[in-house]
């Protein structure tokens, strides 16, 4: 990620610490000799060369009396970059919508997920190692506000059964994922949660997950793959998702039947 000056996070984030100190009037020396570590680590640090540890950022937020500035805006950009562009844009849509619609074949969607789970999907991802798991389970929990809000969207999920049966995380955490849905589900009208029963077969849906986000009266589809997500906006692209939709709607189970099964199958996981 680059900011609109052509400067990476890391960049930014150093020239915020170098503001900071001098506005306390402070060499690096004397930073690192008030934080314990070495001259050389503040000065990597300053100039972008080494990505700052928590526990660094906490202590120059104390020696420099920021009042946790720092720990604050490494917060902020460390989750920025871990949104792409393409990514960035759907959840303006999907903060504004006021309609979502989305199905899945492998998991359960993530504005739906527990922690534990979201956890889990994301540790066996394949992603770099280098990756801050919990940065991204915290942004995905964050995310989950959009149906938190005075006038939540109506959110409508279709899910293939198959993902009540795919042990994500072990037992413990699939029990208390399922009764998660069902709690949502049997707690709020405007959150619904349909199974497609395993005996349907071949359907449209196994080409993969998408949502269907409506806003200020205009619809827009998101296709997700593994490497990278596509808004697409046009007509053609939308009246194709659209019926896929309609079809898979008319494969699954009824709202009640549907919390049976997963309540069903919660049970199993016990």
């Amino acid at each position: 990620m680059r900011f609109n000056d052509g400067r990476t996070w890391l960049e930014y984030f150093a020239a915020e610490l170098r503001s900071w100190r001098e506005y306390r009037k402070m060499s690096q020396l004397q930073l690192a000799k008030a934080i314990n570590y070495s001259e050389s680590a503040v000065g990597m640090v300053e100039t972008a060369r080494r990505k700052p540890k928590v526990d660094f950022v906490k202590r120059c937020d104390d020696a420099l009396e920021t009042g946790g500035a720092l720990r604050r805006l490494l917060k902020e950009l460390v989750e920025r970059e871990l949104i792409p562009d393409w990514l960035d844009r759907w959840r303006i849509v999907e903060e504004q919508a006021t309609a979502l619609n989305s199905f899945e074949a492998l998991v359960v969607p993530g504005l739906l997920q527990t922690p534990d789970y979201a956890r889990a999907v994301f540790e066996r991802s394949g992603q770099p190692a280098s990756q801050d798991i919990e940065a991204q389970v915290r942004t995905r929990i964050e995310r989950q506000q959009i149906l938190e809000r005075d006038d939540p969207p109506m959110f409508v999920a279709v899910v293939d059964e198959g993902v009540l049966h795919r042990a994500v995380g072990g037992p413990k955490v699939m029990c208390a994922q399922l009764l998660h849905l069902v709690e949502l589900c049997e707690s709020r009208s405007d959150i619904v949660v349909q199974v497609i029963p395993k005996d349907v077969g071949a359907y449209a849906g196994l080409a993969g997950p998408f949502a269907i986000a409506t806003m200020d009266g205009d619809e827009f589809v998101y296709l997700d793959t593994a490497l990278y997500g596509q808004l697409a906006e046009s007509a053609h692209d939308l009246a194709i998702v659209k019926r896929m939709w309609e079809t898979l709607r008319a494969e699954a189970l009824p709202r009640q039947a549907s919390i049976n099964l997963i309540k069903k199958v919660a049970e199993q996981w016990k």
